[in-house]
């Protein structure tokens, strides 16, 4: 039985703006009981898990890189960043942050992880300890005191608010108790009263199956999706910059893009596995199965409905519903006569691909050739290659960058639309390489010289969808 909360999920950059997240979303024009029956999963302030762990797209090591690596500076790092986080906390004075409370708890978290860091560089030093017998431990232990952080001082100026605020910490700072992931979060939310309190939840939750060993930086989000189902939530809402619209409004125009009104969670996970942030793909399958729905709001239009994903949602017309696509591609290619014709030979090839632990975007295949297209910052994905060219001494094996574009709605089963689709990147001088289209018809896949990837864009958003 679903409950009358919701549970939201507050990104990092919007909670680097806590004054508005509290003006739109928290607070806004809410009094007394309307204030309640919602828990807010809240990730670390921007750049802080960058900080923590290392830069999320550049790969600059941060604390965990460097002490992963033996890099004696790691102690500069974490002493830089204490600072850096009690700079945030002084920039949240005037809205009523305890510094002194703030201050307090940032400084024993990080006193609490130098000391553990440095104790394992002793334990270590005697020859009894494998890096894998720590160091997994430690990306857990630093990961967690980010959400932490934010979630500690939002709690604290909520209260300075008005607002009864209560403090989940899920983080399991200084728990030596193991718990399942669900048990924790049923264990911490036990005996809260959401009808009259308003739970800011870490988006990092500890538990025995280490949730950054299995989801990595996509763990927030998993936190939100494991609480809005065991706490029975009516609907999730996660908070973010911009809407979910038809295309990027900085490359094709703010006049020009749509905000999506409605969309299903197939259509979510087609964005996930292009690397569009609506939701991560794993947080939302408990959700669906559950029949929870997920709203996707714009943390600065309040009291816009934003996106509601749901189950059932299919589009009444054939329409599509957006255009993205991921320019940072790699079009892995497997050419081999002795491929056409042999029983199995897909399957030999994907072993490859499954044992150095690497997923695709799309694939081509013909007589004696076969296409992955593989996010090009893909871990171990050379190392990948170098393995399939020995296991295939006959095959010429080929990686070139590339990018895709792709126009993607839940009823797109209308005739002629891929030939619109094609004519318009024609007409704007941009060659096809490869395509993918399943009979689903929910995501048309273009493959395309990677220079002109934001003109595809602009070129099948003006064919598609601002055409009448």
């Amino acid at each position: 039985m679903k409950g009358k909360h919701t549970v939201e999920k507050i990104g990092g950059t919007s909670m680097s703006q806590f004054k508005d997240v509290m003006d739109n979303i928290i607070i806004g024009k809410r009094k007394g009981k309307d204030l309640y029956n919602r828990i807010f999963v809240v990730s670390a302030y921007s750049g802080i898990t960058d900080a923590l762990l290392e830069h999320k797209k550049t790969g600059t090591p941060g604390i965990y890189a460097k002490f992963a690596e033996g890099d004696a500076t790691w102690v500069k790092n974490l002493e830089d960043l204490r600072k850096k986080m009690i700079s945030i906390n002084a920039s949240f004075e005037k809205l009523g942050l305890d510094l002194g409370k703030a201050d307090a708890f940032v400084n024993e978290r990080m006193d609490g992880i130098k000391s553990c860091l440095e104790d394992l560089i002793n334990l270590r030093s005697y020859g009894h300890l494998k890096p894998s017998d720590f160091l997994p431990a430690s990306r857990e232990m630093l990961s967690a005191v980010g959400e932490a952080h934010s979630a500690y001082n939002s709690t604290l100026i909520l209260n300075a608010n008005g607002v009864n605020a209560v403090y989940v910490d899920l983080t399991g700072w200084k728990e030596t108790e193991q718990h399942s992931f669900d048990n924790m979060i049923r264990k911490t939310f036990k005996g809260i009263e959401l009808e009259k309190s308003l739970a800011i939840a870490t988006g990092y939750t500890k538990c025995e199956e280490g949730i950054m060993t299995r989801f990595d930086r996509g763990y927030s989000e998993i936190t939100f999706s494991k609480i809005t189902v065991i706490t029975g939530a009516r609907e999730g809402i996660i908070h973010k910059e911009f809407h979910l619209s038809t295309g990027d409004p900085k490359l094709i125009g703010v006049d020009k893009v749509k905000t999506i009104g409605s969309t299903n969670f197939n259509i979510a996970d087609q964005l996930s596995d292009l690397g569009m942030e609506a939701i991560h793909s794993k947080a939302s399958k408990e959700m669906e199965q559950c029949r929870i729905p997920i709203r996707v709001k714009n943390t600065f239009e309040p009291d816009h409905p934003g996106t509601l994903i749901s189950i059932d949602y299919i589009s009444p017309d054939p329409r599509v519903e957006m255009i993205c696509g991921r320019k940072e591609v790699f079009a892995v290619e497997v050419h081999d006569p002795e491929m056409v014709g042999q029983s199995g030979y897909d399957y030999l090839l994907l072993k490859y691909f499954a044992d150095f632990n690497i997923s695709y975007i799309a694939v081509n295949s013909d007589a004696n050739t076969i296409t992955h297209y593989v996010p090009e910052k893909t871990p171990r994905i050379k190392e990948c290659i170098e393995a399939m060219r020995k296991g295939f001494p006959g095959a010429q094996i080929s990686a070139k960058p590339v990018s895709i574009v792709c126009a993607i709605g839940s009823n797109m089963n209308i005739p002629g639309m891929l030939a619109r689709a094609a004519g318009a990147l024609a007409h704007a001088g941009i060659n096809v390489l490869g395509m993918d289209q399943n009979i689903r018809q929910v995501n048309m896949q273009f493959i395309i010289d990677r220079k002109h990837f934001e003109d595809a864009q602009i070129a099948l958003h003006k064919e598609l969808v601002e055409k009448k």
